[in-house]
């Protein structure tokens, strides 16, 4: 049996947490100009304070050019023109607090605009002192300094004419990388950091935090079908990375009560043990990508793009991976929605009408009895689904728009029809499409014309219509999330995996002192045997999405939870 570490497991108001995740541009539009904004928001919080939230992560709401929705950010210490002002922001922190409810921003600083102060120096001169800001190398034989693609297609360097050099771009050529080597970008990091700690915010949530430090030699990296070189081996957890958040805890994080969560693709649970130590050096916890990676078993046609599912089996084996190894030792984000996703229904769920609702809540169950932080993305509480894609002009990402270009116009790798099909499943779009907040036009969140559509099954999917509807996806959220306040068993119950060679029944048990929970969830839509419910044990329904069971099964997407006393 598995060593109860609950007992010893250290309490902290984030394990404790509800974490909603905002993307501002489109979660309510308070102005009429078709684009979500901070007034929006302030104006939501009675929503969010009535599903029982305790804390909101906004996407990035500082100043950008907003080449990759934001994350391109040309000022720190400012807010996006877009979103609203400095002073709408101080207004949606102090009503958030006065609610109950915290705010965690998005760190964006692994790379800046290409349009911030700082760059703008950078390129003037090799001789500039912000030219040691960013990564700049010359040419090697008349090309790039070396083979990496970036994550948004194409090479990751840019050649830059007024200096003859390149500089690195993991992402968009306007993201350009920051220099971490060199200590004064990391006190202007620290600086800013502490700018907004002392505003009175809640914690971080460090985007792409793992690939803050690079290999210093830069060698190629191994050809992927692209004929690029892929740049993990050398920026994935490289060699100071530790040492710089061990030095970011030291000069902000341990100075105030944050909620710390690093995304970090490609991590190791070996690594993330280092970054979400149970000491405290570094980070809270990490988000991992395996369970919504090519390796949950979806498959691809191309690069990430698939209109394949994910395995149930694999996404079992990766999520028991990921709590029998980090228990004892740091901490789970728990997720399977968020703004580089598509809609989780949609993916590992069933948005078919006749199944939306129940496999929504099947899978908030299976997700929120496991042990760590959970987070839910922005209509995820309603069930929303993906959209559809007609044309690339429905597109308003860079990700599949520069696929398009590279895939269909130039290598013609795949058809028109297949990369829309693809879209369809995997698009980070299908996130980003507004909050459905009601069945009047454009689903209440603008009295504009909307940024990108609004996903035409709002009429039938919105807030409205689910928060006075006691069976709604938003009001079995809400008895999830009222759970998880009301016992400790969820939050720091021990995890011991059940039934792991089920082909359709996802199960496990928490354990804390004399409490025991079972929860076994059906991810398919079938009815599959199950009999862990059919002894007569005396224990207490906590929840369930299906009004009445059927001994020895468990019925299509159904999910049951029950708690046990000895």
């Amino acid at each position: 049996m598995q060593e109860n570490t609950a007992q010893k497991e250290p309490r902290a108001w984030w394990k404790e947490a509800v974490i909603y995740q905002i993307y501002p541009r489109s979660f309510m539009d308070a102005n009429g100009d078709g684009i979500g904004d901070l007034a929006g928001i302030t104006s939501r919080l009675p929503y969010l304070r009535e599903l029982g939230v305790d804390v909101l992560w906004l996407s990035p709401v500082y100043a950008s050019p907003n080449d990759d929705n934001g994350y391109d950010i040309s000022d720190y210490r400012a807010i996006m023109k877009d979103f609203g002002t400095m002073a709408d922001f101080d207004t949606l922190l102090a009503a958030a607090h006065r609610a109950g409810i915290k705010i965690v921003m998005d760190l964006v600083v692994n790379h800046t605009s290409d349009e911030h102060p700082w760059f703008i120096e950078s390129r003037r001169s090799k001789e500039n002192p912000y030219r040691d800001y960013y990564i700049w190398r010359p040419g090697k034989d008349g090309k790039e300094p070396n083979n990496w693609a970036s994550c948004f297609s194409g090479s990751a360097w840019q050649y830059d004419a007024a200096t003859g050099e390149y500089y690195l771009h993991l992402f968009s050529k306007k993201q350009p990388d920051l220099n971490w080597e060199n200590p004064k970008v990391r006190d202007e990091v620290y600086d800013l950091m502490t700018f907004w700690c002392d505003k009175g915010i809640d914690g971080f949530r460090m985007d792409v935090i793992s690939l803050i430090s690079k290999d210093q030699r830069f060698p190629d990296g191994p050809v992927k079908p692209d004929g690029y070189g892929d740049f993990s081996p050398y920026c994935v957890s490289g060699p100071r990375v530790h040492e710089y958040l061990q030095e970011m805890n030291r000069r902000v994080l341990s100075h105030y009560d944050l909620l710390t969560v690093g995304e970090a693709a490609g991590v190791t649970i070996e690594e993330a043990k280092k970054y979400a130590r149970s000491d405290g050096k570094e980070l809270g916890m990490v988000f991992q990508f395996e369970h919504v990676g090519e390796g949950n078993g979806k498959g691809s046609i191309i690069e990430k793009w698939t209109t394949g599912k994910p395995k149930m089996p694999k996404v079992r084996a990766i999520l028991n991976k990921w709590q029998r190894e980090l228990a004892g030792c740091a901490w789970n984000s728990l997720y399977l929605d968020n703004h580089d996703q598509p809609r989780c229904v949609s993916m590992f769920g069933n948005d078919s009408p006749r199944w939306r609702v129940r496999s929504a809540k099947m899978l908030a169950t299976c997700l929120h009895m496991q042990k760590g932080t959970p987070y839910i993305y922005q209509g995820e509480e309603l069930g929303m689904t993906n959209t559809q894609f007609r044309s690339l002009a429905d597109c308003r990402d860079l990700e599949e728009i520069n696929a398009w270009h590279e895939y269909v116009d130039e290598q013609q790798r795949v058809t028109p029809e297949t990369m829309l099909a693809c879209f369809d499943n995997v698009a980070r779009d299908n996130a980003r499409t507004p909050m459905q907040w009601d069945a009047s036009e454009n689903a209440g969140f603008t009295t504009g014309t909307p940024w990108i559509a609004v996903n035409p099954n709002y009429r039938e999917i919105n807030a409205a219509a689910e928060i006075s509807d006691p069976d709604s996806v938003f009001s079995y959220y809400q008895r999830l999330i009222a759970l998880r306040h009301k016992y400790d068993i969820i939050v720091y119950g021990d995890f011991l995996p059940l039934l792991e060679d089920d082909p359709a029944v996802y199960a496990y048990e928490r354990r804390l002192g004399n409490e025991r929970l079972l929860v076994a969830c059906n991810w398919t839509e079938h009815e599959a045997p199950c009999t862990l419910f059919d002894a007569p044990m005396g224990g207490k329904e906590l929840i369930t999405n299906i009004g009445a069971h059927k001994k020895g099964a468990l019925l299509p997407y159904e999910a049951r939870v029950m708690l046990f006393e000895s």
